[in-house]
């Protein structure tokens, strides 16, 4: 179940903490502006990404995995664990130690949640942004954008994004939940306008006799 946990990190929750200072930079909003352009404008995309967790003490837990976007569809590779959401339905499947299960959903049960395809437009509402200065990540100059939101009650202070000065693309993401733990998200092997086809994002329980579905629809 703790694998559960890191993956709904990653996906889920856009209502974040009170921002200390309210802004909309123009600048930044430019910035990225370009990158969610530059993501609408693919015909999906595939990568490879390292997730690691730091706590206030220091401590740190690190994953690596498989993402696949294609507009609203998107699958997602964990060790022993796999994400799949075909637009209309999403399915957690977990697989380990011989055990097999899938959990169902229905998008809608999912709306306001942090997805791997609607962070390119979490900044459109709710929140403040503002450019920070730039930096070299994975070898390439990239801008770095602050999102602090307008919102209280919610598990994070602040999303720094890393995109790619030249490409546009979003290299990476930082999310710090204000207790001293921070969430960071690294793409890599980035592959655009892959070739993905619907059924690429949607699970098929008949491959795995056994397995347990657990239907919440």
């Amino acid at each position: 179940m703790k694998k559960i946990a890191l993956f709904t990190i990653l996906t889920y929750f856009l209502c974040f903490s009170q921002s200390a200072e309210a802004q909309k930079q123009p600048e930044a909003k430019k910035v990225l502006d370009e990158m969610s352009q530059k993501f609408q404008s693919l015909n999906g995309f595939t990568a490879e990404f390292d997730f690691t967790f730091q706590d206030a003490s220091g401590s740190s837990e690190r994953q690596s995995g498989e993402i696949a976007v294609k507009g609203e569809q998107y699958r997602l590779k964990l060790p022993e664990q796999e994400i799949y959401n075909d637009g209309k339905t999403v399915w957690t499947f977990i697989q380990a130690d011989g055990y097999k299960e899938v959990t169902i959903n229905d998008v809608s049960q999912m709306e306001g949640e942090l997805t791997p395809s609607n962070i390119y437009r979490m900044y459109e509402s709710g929140f403040d942004y503002k450019l920070l200065k730039e930096k070299v990540y994975q070898g390439k100059n990239v801008n770095v954008v602050e999102l602090n939101a307008t919102s209280a009650n919610a598990p994070f202070e602040q999303v720094k994004l890393m995109i790619d000065k030249s490409s546009k693309d979003l290299l990476g993401w930082e999310m710090y939940d204000g207790q001293g733990g921070m969430y960071s998200y690294t793409f890599k092997n980035l592959k655009q306008n892959a070739n993905l086809s619907a059924t690429y994002f949607a699970f098929d329980a008949k491959k795995y006799p056994g397995i347990e579905v657990i239907d919440l629809r």
